[in-house]
């Protein structure tokens, strides 16, 4: 098995979520397919996020993927769709990583 580094997992599958997400509601035009892919995705990474660093940094995480998806809508509106969600799953991954990161340092 390849030796990943730690919360890549978790940084992978939210990630997934964000630009999934996006892409079901798009191409399906249900938007409520999306939040389902979202949804499922986020709760998948923060069980992922806890085991690995602890519910503190589960959380804080989790309110970032939130804040991500949130935030992605005005900021679509600056820069578009599709740029908006890479840049807000950058964000969310950089800050998944350094969490992984720092637990494996632990």
């Amino acid at each position: 098995m390849a030796n990943f580094p730690t919360g890549t997992a978790s940084t992978a599958v939210a990630a997934a979520g964000l630009i999934g997400g996006y892409g079901a509601a798009r191409w399906s035009g249900r938007r409520e397919l999306g939040g389902a892919v979202l949804a499922a995705a986020g709760a998948a990474a923060a069980v992922g996020w806890k085991r690995q660093s602890g519910a503190a940094v589960a959380a804080g995480l989790t309110g970032l993927y939130v804040a991500a998806f949130g935030g992605s809508h005005p900021l679509a509106k600056r820069i578009g769709a599709w740029p908006s969600v890479f840049a807000v799953t950058g964000v969310v991954a950089a800050a998944s990583t350094v969490a992984g990161a720092a637990a494996g340092r632990r």
